[in-house]
C-alpha cells in the first residue's frame, strides 16, 4: 500500500547523495516535494528532472540549515499550506579525520553547526506545524557512527550520537500527539561523504570503499521510504542499514584481506 502519495515531503540537503535519492524515491511514489539545499543550480536541475520524470509538484528553496533566520523564514512561508507531512532531516556532513587533540576547529564548527544545530533549526521551525495538525512524521538521517565510536571519528561521532539522542527526545516530547519520529542510520555509503570529509581529495576519498560493495544512496532512500510508508499506528524508531560486507564501523570484509 502506498501511504505517501500526495503527501508533502520536506527534504534538507537534497542536492546530492542520500538527499537527492530520497527526493527521487518519494517523487516516484507520488509525493509532493519541498527540497532545501545550499547549491541552487543543483536544486533547479533536480526540480526540472523530477517534474519531467514523475509529474509531481517540486518546490525548491536555497537554504543552508546552519542559517537559523533564513530557515525559520522559509518554514513560516509554508504555514499557509499547513506545513509538510513528512520532514527528512538529511543535511549533514563529516569534515576531517583526525585525533581529537589534532583536530581542526573549523571542521568541528562545520559539523556541529550542520549536523546538530541545523537539525535543531529545521525541526524547531517545522514541528509546531505538525503538532498543530496533530499529524506528521520526522525522519532523521543518523549514522552507524551514532552507535559506535571509531578512531579519529570523535566530533563527527559526537554529532551523530546527538542526532540519536535528539530523535529519542523528540519522540518523548511528542508523546501526546500523533506525530511520529524515526531515525535511519546508514553504514558505509558511497556518496560525496568522503570527498567532503577529505576536503575534495578524490584519491583519498576513493580508497574508503576499496575492496567491498558499499551502500548506495538509493539503498538508504529505500529504507527511508519504507519507514515513512508504515501505518500510522507503527513507528520504526531506529533503522540501521549496513552493506553486507560491514558489521560495524571497525569490521568490513575487504577483498584480498
Amino acid at each position: 500500500m502506498n501511504r505517501v502519495r500526495d503527501k508533502q515531503v520536506l527534504i534538507t540537503g537534497a542536492t546530492a547523495g542520500i538527499g537527492e535519492a530520497v527526493a527521487r524515491q518519494f517523487a516516484e511514489a507520488g509525493s509532493r516535494l519541498i527540497l532545501w539545499g545550499r547549491r541552487e543550480d543543483r536544486l533547479v536541475a533536480l526540480k526540472n528532472d523530477i517534474e519531467k520524470q514523475h509529474g509531481v509538484s517540486v518546490h525548491i528553496e536555497s537554504v543552508d540549515v546552519r542559517g537559523r533566520e533564513r530557515g525559520i523564514s522559509v518554514a513560516e512561508s509554508m504555514n499557509s499550506d499547513g506545513g509538510p507531512d513528512i520532514l527528512v532531516n538529511n543535511a549533514g556532513l563529516a569534515a576531517g579525520l583526525d585525533k581529537l587533540h589534532e583536530g581542526d576547529h573549523d571542521d568541528w564548527d562545520r559539523m556541529i553547526d550542520t549536523n546538530i544545530k541545523g537539525l535543531l533549526n529545521v525541526s524547531r521551525a517545522v514541528i509546531p506545524m505538525m503538532v498543530a495538525a496533530n499529524s506528521g512524521h520526522i525522519i532523521n538521517i543518523g549514522s552507524i557512527a551514532g552507535h559506535i565510536v571509531y578512531p579519529k571519528g570523535n566530533v563527527y561521532n559526537a554529532t551523530k550520537f546527538a542526532v540519536r539522542a535528539l530523535t529519542e527526545a523528540m519522540n518523548v516530547d511528542l508523546l501526546d500527539t500523533e506525530v511520529r519520529v524515526s531515525s535511519v542510520d546508514p553504514g558505509a555509503c558511497d556518496t560525496e561523504f568522503s570527498l567532503v570529509r577529505f576536503h575534495g581529495d578524490k584519491e583519498r576519498a576513493r580508497t574508503v570503499y576499496n575492496g567491498f560493495e558499499p551502500l548506495q544512496a538509493e539503498d538508504v532512500a529505500d529504507a527511508v521510504l519504507y519507514v515513512a510508508n508504515t501505518p500510522q499506528h507503527v513507528t520504526i524508531s531506529d533503522l540501521v542499514v549496513l552493506p553486507t560486507a560491514q558489521r560495524n564501523p571497525y569490521l568490513i570484509q575487504r577483498e584480498g584481506r
